[in-house]
């Protein structure tokens, strides 16, 4: 019952928008110890209902920008009055685990403006470009009282798209290229972007820049219209996150794409879908992990594992071998 009660207390410091209650719920549900999940949990639970930020999520490739856009483009929402969470999760060590978490630096500007919070996060190895609890994250800067959280993905690959399935606008940043690099961006995560912004639109690389947008534009109009989408989007637009100049024609294009979502009802479809996806890959990491501690299946998978190594059994059959294990013998 202590243990409720504490919950219920930082989830009200959370809601009375505390930054050092909302530090700690964030330590807290990103913490991988069996006891802390059952805290987070319970602090999720009291958290207010109908709260809602702009979720928008953000990527691009290593050095395209995206640490001075997102600064650039924070501290024009912070001006303007709108309080603003940034999620930034930075890429895990795969050997010790451990990440550089310099966001905080990169950004000295905004992380000091009363209107921002900067929240660097490890992606702990997570696919997707984004930190395992960055879903339960978010709803924590939602129920503090955000107006937008924007999510900061590790990088651009194949993986990277999903943290369009948890944001409500998805921006892909780049840099004036040239054609052969154009031919290198994935065709997936170009039909998930709502708005590709081509950075660096200054000085001697704003004609290259312009360049550039026309062709994404030009790429953008070949791929089929999405029903989630009005007219002129999804669109290439360009800026330049140090000069600060195109940051208002963006602002300007998120609120009309986010306007006709929420009347058309494009808006609160894609919340659902977003939340029934969550629970789906809650079951997915919760069975996993409970086929790993299972005990006739862990020993099977154990013994399995030599054969795979040496080429004596193929992948697939091992993998059907522990699944019957586990399905067959449980505990």
């Amino acid at each position: 019952m202590a243990q409720t009660t504490g919950m219920e207390r930082l989830a009200a410091d959370v809601a009375d928008g505390k930054r050092r209650a909302l530090a700690r719920a964030i330590t807290l549900i990103e913490s991988q110890k069996p006891s802390h999940r059952t805290d987070a949990q319970a602090l999720l639970g009291h958290l207010p209902k109908g709260r809602q930020a702009l979720r928008i999520g953000l990527s691009g490739t290593p050095g395209v920008g995206k640490s001075t856009f997102i600064e650039s483009f924070g501290m024009f929402l912070a001006e303007q009055g709108l309080k603003l969470a940034v999620l930034a999760v930075d890429p895990s060590s795969a050997r010790t685990g451990g990440s550089i978490l310099g966001d905080k630096t990169r950004m000295d500007r905004l992380s000091r403006h009363p209107n921002a919070y900067i929240r660097p996060s490890p992606s702990q190895s997570h696919l997707g470009g984004v930190g395992r609890r960055t879903r339960e994250a978010t709803m924590l800067c939602e129920a503090a009282g955000f107006d937008v959280v924007l999510i900061e993905t590790v990088g651009v690959g194949q993986s990277e798209t999903m943290v369009a399935g948890m944001t409500d606008l998805f921006l892909l940043l780049m840099a004036p290229a040239g054609g052969d690099e154009l031919q290198g961006v994935k065709r997936g995560i170009m039909e998930m972007a709502d708005m590709i912004l081509v950075n660096k639109a200054d000085g001697d690389l704003k004609p290259v820049a312009t360049r550039t947008c026309a062709d994404y534009a030009g790429a953008l109009r070949m791929l089929r219209k999405r029903p989630r989408d009005p007219e002129g989007f999804p669109k290439a637009m360009m800026v330049s996150a140090l000069a600060e100049s195109g940051l208002d024609a963006v602002w300007a294009d998120i609120q009309t794409l986010v306007k006709w979502r929420r009347e058309t009802g494009v808006w609160d479809a894609m919340r659902s879908d977003q939340a029934l996806g969550w629970m789906r890959d809650e079951v997915h990491s919760g069975l996993l992990a409970a086929l790993q501690n299972h005990t006739k299946a862990g020993a099977v998978y154990a013994q399995l594992e030599a054969d795979v190594r040496n080429g004596a059994l193929a992948p697939s059959a091992a993998a059907d071998a522990v699944l019957q294990a586990f399905a067959h013998n449980e505990d």
